[in-house]
């Protein structure tokens, strides 16, 4: 199978073209959004080719994973024609929840694949089909040391994102450990939300060696108010890390009893956190517990035989 999708979501990508398929990604001179090209800084097999926009009429197609509202209008100028299509919504919706209507919702030919039954549950779909396909990682292995009794975050431009992000509860967490935040758009993140930089340390990594730094810390803190699940939570847990984290969207169901400490009260998150850089023993244990429950639900075998189910349901 022949499937064009866009490079937009660099880690779930990864995991998706790790699939027996090509896997068609378009490239612009500019490598601008509408045609990135191949990943830079994640490793993609070669099944992922670049094929210029003006090219793609050539192609044979069997199926596109669209992302984003505007990239059916791209396939109606560059192929000339509608294959089978897929709409993937990465994230929870923004606005009027739970009344907000899905881009997809109600157009012909499109079937919709959620990546958590929290984002299927809000958004408003219409009379769209719709699917869950939970998400899947890429196995970086046990890595946690927790050599360092520091509390690790990540998450991609913290001030502009603020409370969607929970980078205003960042504050009463450095009070509980230092923090090292990692992500794009960090520079300078102590300054910006009133946090000495000794408490507060920014990072901007490539992601081969994000996992290894994340693993040398204490504990993963996970902040975060609304968004869809993050992969990097789960990365998280994968690599043996106890989570703290905000039982908001789909965490509850994420992170097991065990795992580590989920709730909506910040005066017991801050005081889990506390208590896993006493005693990195349990948090060991915890980490444990985190990476078994990730790789039985979030596994990457799991993830490419779902998508292989639904690929084939919306092509036959």
């Amino acid at each position: 199978m022949r499937i064009l999708i866009w490079h937009v979501h660099g880690s779930w990508t990864t995991a998706f073209v790790q699939g027996p398929h090509t896997y068609v990604v378009p490239v612009t001179p500019d490598r601008g959004p509408d045609g990135l090209g191949r990943a830079r800084t994640w490793d993609w097999p070669e099944s992922v080719i670049e094929v210029p926009p003006e090219r793609l009429r050539d192609e044979d197609i069997d199926v596109v994973v669209l992302q984003r509202p505007h990239e059916l209008a791209l396939v109606d100028r560059w192929l000339g024609r509608r294959p089978p299509l897929v709409y993937l919504e990465h994230n929870a919706p923004h606005g009027d929840v739970p009344d907000t209507r899905h881009p997809a919702a109600d157009v012909p030919g499109v079937t919709l694949v959620h990546v958590t039954h929290f984002n299927r549950l809000m958004w408003d779909a219409g009379a769209t089909p719709t699917a869950v396909v939970e998400h899947g990682v890429v196995d970086p292995g046990h890595r946690w040391t927790g050599e360092l009794p520091r509390a690790a975050v990540v998450v991609n431009e913290p001030v502009r994102r603020g409370r969607t992000t929970g980078t205003d509860l960042l504050p009463a967490f450095a009070r509980a450990a230092p923090l090292d935040v990692f992500g794009m758009g960090t520079d300078g993140l102590a300054g910006r939300i009133g946090v000495s930089p000794r408490h507060c340390r920014s990072h901007e990594l490539v992601q081969a060696d994000l996992h290894t730094e994340l693993a040398r810390r204490r504990v993963y803190v996970h902040p975060v108010r609304w968004t869809s699940l993050g992969l990097s939570l789960l990365e998280a847990m994968h690599l043996g890390m106890p989570v703290v984290a905000l039982a908001t969207t789909e965490v509850t169901e994420a992170v097991p009893p065990g795992a580590g400490v989920v709730t909506n009260r910040i005066d017991v998150l801050t005081d889990a956190v506390r208590e896993f850089l006493a005693d990195p023993l349990r948090a060991r244990t915890a980490g444990d517990t985190a990476r078994a429950a990730a790789l039985a639900r979030y596994g990457l075998s799991r993830f490419l035989n779902d998508w292989e189910r639904l690929l084939k349901e919306v092509t036959r």
